[in-house]
């Protein structure tokens, strides 16, 4: 196999889903796992810093990124049964969404509350993307690693993982360490409904297929959602934050409507989305960026914006709700260093 050409300025302005300008120094899309390690091999031989990157749905670039970014395009997926078990094997480079529904026409229950979320699968476990009441974790049986140092595949456990909410231990211990290769995903060929979450229980017929489930998911989230191709933006922006259950009902005294959800552990779980809409948000704009005029969550991007004045908008929100509420809000985008 002939070694994977290596390019140089690229322009990733288009690679992440805010737009927000960006340079590669240098940039490589290996398509095997064999292309990908030989690619860190080069940039360990070479002493280049080697960034990773997904389909730029959640992430904050810097103007220009030195070293070598990797965009590993391990596009293949297949089913597998082991026992009484169905197993979907998916490469980091399948895109999430459509997997999602692919699964979801086959008849396939398991993913199908995680319909459009944008992003390649390989960035599925980093963030335990979840939506409608239902996690990554829920689903997920292992994760193949490529150790970056090394060069060498190996397997995690869901347990091993470490998942919490938005969280891995792809952001912890294992960060830059390791490259998400591929996804074990648990299915059923037997229903299983999740639809405690939101209005989705009201979209679908009784008894409904995870096709009809999907497609309702897909039409709550235009309705709520700005469309990336259309406006940039990152999807939500903000973490959904967690205060004492104490701390929750003192709020609620003050503010009725708010929305809570206990977590059984002593914490409360309240709605990002909801504080920044009573601040008077939605719609608010500074320079290139403003919070969405339908949905308070998202940030999106006019153009001709960059990272430093995104930043900017998210701290003047982040501001306001703690002035008001006395709550942290925190992005969920991870910020890449230059």
């Amino acid at each position: 196999m002939s070694p994977l050409a290596v390019q140089r300025e690229v322009d990733l302005s288009g690679a992440n889903t805010l737009r927000l300008p960006c340079v590669a120094e240098r940039y490589a899309a290996p398509r095997t796992l064999v292309q990908l390690q030989q690619v860190l091999a080069q940039s360990r031989r070479e002493g280049w810093s080697a960034t990773v990157l997904g389909g730029g749905s959640n992430v904050l670039l810097p103007a220009r990124l030195s070293g070598i970014v990797i965009r590993p395009l391990l596009d293949q997926w297949w089913l597998q049964t082991q026992g009484d078990q169905l197993l979907a094997h998916v490469g980091a480079g399948v895109n999430w969404h459509r997997l999602v529904m692919s699964l979801a026409a086959s008849g396939l229950w398991g993913t199908e509350n995680l319909a459009l979320i944008p992003g390649d699968c390989g960035a599925a476990p980093v963030q335990n993307i979840g939506a409608y009441g239902v996690e990554l974790a829920d689903r997920l049986r292992a994760v193949q690693v490529l150790d970056r140092a090394t060069g060498e595949v190996r397997w995690l456990s869901r347990d091993a993982c470490q998942f919490g909410y938005r969280d891995s231990i792809f952001k912890g211990a294992l960060a830059e360490t390791v490259i998400i290769t591929r996804l074990v995903l648990r299915l059923s060929r037997e229903p299983l409904v999740t639809l405690g979450y939101g209005d989705l229980a009201t979209r679908v017929p009784e008894s409904p297929s995870p096709l009809e489930v999907a497609k309702a998911v897909c039409a709550i989230r235009r309705e709520k959602l700005p469309d990336p191709a259309e406006l940039a933006n990152a999807g939500s922006f903000f973490k959904n934050p967690f205060v004492t259950d104490q701390r929750a009902a003192a709020l609620r005294q003050r503010y009725p409507d708010m929305p809570c959800f206990p977590q059984g552990n002593g914490q409360t779980k309240l709605a990002a989305g909801w504080l920044i809409d009573q601040c008077g948000l939605k719609g608010f704009r500074q320079g290139a960026f403003a919070v969405h005029e339908r949905q308070a969550l998202v940030l999106v991007h006019f153009g001709g914006g960059n990272r430093k004045g995104l930043l900017a908008l998210a701290n003047t929100v982040a501001e306001r709700v703690a002035e008001r509420f006395a709550v942290r809000l925190t992005p969920e985008p991870r910020l890449i260093s230059a």
